[in-house]
């Protein structure tokens, strides 16, 4: 996976509050036994910890300016981001907003930019307080995407994915997914309170992975608004198979197995890997959403 070197990066699209201190509220999953339970259950890639009962309850909270800031000085360039993870976060958001911008554009609609938020250890937002335990998600109260980089480090080591740069743009690309849903009027269908297999979770989770998918199919030949070439100038088959094994690394029978050593498909979230697989790949062979529903 490879970036136009002399791209300019847009970093409005990304807060870096890694290192602030964070005021009020307190994280109610951390590390040790309460994150081992929240990696159990597969809360990963999903939506705010209000949908997955890890709101604290108490008032919301937001994150402070970082006294680093590191993306906005340090992400300049597409350059940047084929050397930098952070750089690669921020040039992976741009690419998947022009994207969806252009693809609402074109269906006669009005595509709302999410930001996505840079954290370490713990974050307040608007759908409560959460840890690096509950992993990427996005959060519909305040319509950003909160991201520990860490993860993408748990990813390969704890979840067994192979890692690579693109299997993190799958991460990102997945959560703006859940966006674009949130947009369109269908996140809400999680909201049920089911889980299982069958469950509205399940298929609002595997909807995000195709429509993760699909801006993957066009992600080479999406211009940027700034310089009218595509951000991302290479997209190889390796790279596609690393997002593929990111999306099995964390389906649900996967982290079931191993975590708690069966599989109880009543209680999914997210769907399996197979079906993560299965949906991705619809989604990147096609490039059209309206292959997207996992409804039917």
């Amino acid at each position: 996976m490879q970036f136009d070197d002399d791209a300019d990066l847009d970093t409005s699209e990304v807060q870096d509050v890694r290192g602030s201190r964070i005021p009020g509220g307190r994280a109610t999953v951390g590390g040790g036994i309460a994150g081992l339970v929240a990696l159990i259950l597969g809360l990963l890639f999903g939506v705010g910890p209000e949908q997955l009962g890890l709101s604290d309850g108490g008032p919301a909270t937001t994150p402070t300016a970082s006294t680093a800031a590191q993306v906005e000085q340090s992400c300049r360039t597409g350059k940047d981001a084929n050397t930098r993870d952070d750089c690669r976060t921020v040039a992976v958001v741009n690419s998947v907003q022009d994207f969806w911008r252009q693809e609402f554009q074109r269906r006669q609609g009005t595509y709302t930019p999410s930001r996505t938020v840079l954290f370490s250890d713990r974050i307040g937002t608007a759908c409560g307080s959460a840890t690096s335990a509950v992993g990427p998600f996005y959060c519909p109260g305040d319509r950003q995407v909160y991201l520990d980089l860490g993860f993408f480090d748990e990813l390969r080591t704890k979840f067994g994915s192979s890692g690579g740069p693109f299997a993190q743009a799958y991460v990102v690309a997945h959560e703006y997914g859940h966006h674009v849903q949130d947009l369109m009027g269908t996140l809400n269908r999680s909201q049920d309170g089911r889980t299982g297999s069958d469950s509205n979770a399940v298929r609002v989770e595997l909807q995000a992975d195709c429509y993760a998918g699909v801006w993957a199919h066009h992600a080479t030949t999406t211009p940027d608004e700034s310089t009218g070439r595509p951000l991302i100038t290479s997209l190889t088959q390796a790279d596609i198979r690393d997002g593929l094994d990111a999306a099995a690394a964390v389906g649900d029978d996967r982290i079931q197995e191993k975590f708690q050593g069966r599989v109880t498909p009543e209680s999914w979230t997210h769907g399996s890997a197979a079906q993560r697989q299965q949906w991705f790949t619809t989604g990147f062979r096609s490039g059209d959403m309206a292959d997207c529903n996992t409804f039917r």
